[in-house]
């Protein structure tokens, strides 16, 4: 039966939409709080219950909350692979974000902490499975869900078995917000994405008094402010550089001893990010007296579209148009899990979760009118991808 017409033509209410997805929000979840981030995942599929879902959960690692595997009941499961949503619940905003950023409704967007990346477009695609259970509309292979809590910090935990599940899979679905396309309320998908790597340095200074002896001591502070102009001066088109958290110092009246910084450089091909961490672990310390450590964190392989990601994008973008809307496609700078399964080939569309903007700051926000064409493409993607 083909089922991908009445997908599309399902009745959702936008304002029902955004009653369900407040509680989302206002559900705190920043990374680095594995209780409040497994609060999330609860809710979460909670919302799913109703699909008896066969649950597995895998206990965080390194501090980080747990992941959610949540595989839904389908006549062929175990026959044939199926289609594999890949989203995290974690957010860069802390616990009490929501005092400046509260979940509100302003001249048509919607504003809130994660509310664009992602919890929008992950309640989107639940809520599209459950309207297809409800009107008795199949999915085209059986689906599985994978939630998981470290994505912001480039999923140091949970890239192993990102990729061990999703090799399990015909195709992935990501709903990271979506790329604007002018006007419309339907936005671009993302079709590739570029590498990143991130870097942890560290450095040393001697230790004096501030007051009575401040030329003994050697700052581990000055000598990191030194090199934080040199690392984005490394800025070229062919790479990124930028120097986003610094700690350093601990009593004002005593030369800092050690201060530590994480960067960040992003590359659109391999083999610029490749010669970016070339250049980031050739950093040297100015010397007297002062030390540096450069080492190399989490990185995120490039993505680019092959056959298998082109031909999603074909069916989505025909989705698209019985929708009435235009759907580009392109690489997207911000990094995603879709980096890891795009990189190893398996066939994966990101940015199908909701048009919005500002997110990572105290403006995130979400346009109301891409609701609606969001949940339906992800209604006609799940029947028929």
């Amino acid at each position: 039966m083909n089922s991908t017409a009445p997908a599309l033509a399902l009745d959702f209410d936008p304002d029902a939409l955004l009653a369900g997805l407040r509680p989302w929000v206002e559900c705190e979840s920043p990374t680095f709080a594995a209780p409040a981030v497994n609060a999330m995942t609860a809710l979460a599929a909670a919302m799913l219950a109703p699909l008896a879902p066969v649950v597995t959960r895998f206990p965080g690692t390194l501090g980080l909350g747990d992941t959610l595997r949540l595989d839904l009941p389908h006549p062929d499961r175990g026959r044939v692979p199926g289609l594999l949503v890949m989203a995290h619940l974690d957010t860069v905003h802390p616990i009490g974000t929501l005092a400046a950023l509260p979940f509100r409704i302003e001249a048509g967007l919607c504003y809130g902490p994660g509310i664009c990346d992602m919890k929008g477009g992950t309640f989107l695609a639940f809520a599209a499975l459950l309207a297809l259970a409800k009107a008795g509309i199949p999915t085209a292979r059986p689906v599985s869900i994978l939630l998981t809590g470290d994505e912001e910090i480039g999923s140091p935990s949970t890239r192993a078995l990102i990729e061990a599940v999703a090799a399990e899979h015909a195709a992935i679905l990501v709903p990271e917000p979506a790329r604007p396309d002018g006007d419309s309320a339907m936005g671009g998908v993302v079709s590739g994405r570029y590498a990143i790597a991130r870097f942890n340095l560290r450095t040393t200074g001697r230790p004096s008094h501030a007051g009575s002896t401040l030329s003994e001591g050697r700052s581990a502070i000055r000598e990191m402010c030194r090199l934080v102009p040199q690392i984005d001066g490394m800025t070229t088109e062919a790479a990124t550089f930028s120097v986003g958290v610094i700690h350093g110092g601990q009593w004002v009246n005593c030369v800092a001893t050690t201060c530590e910084a994480e960067a960040l450089s992003m590359a659109r091909r391999q083999e610029d990010l490749d010669a970016a961490v070339t250049a980031m672990l050739a950093l040297r310390s100015s010397g007297d007296g002062v030390g540096l450590e450069v080492r190399r964190g989490v990185t995120r392989p490039v993505w680019e579209p092959d056959a298998g990601v082109m031909r999603l994008h074909g069916l989505a973008e025909s989705l698209a148009a019985q929708l009435g809307y235009r759907l580009p496609h392109g690489s997207a700078g911000g990094g995603s899990d879709g980096n890891f399964t795009g990189a190893l080939g398996l066939p994966t569309l990101d940015g199908l979760g909701v048009l919005g903007a500002g997110y990572h700051t105290l403006q995130e926000h979400i346009r109301i009118d891409s609701l609606v064409p969001r949940v339906r493409l992800l209604a006609g993607l799940l029947t028929s991808a």
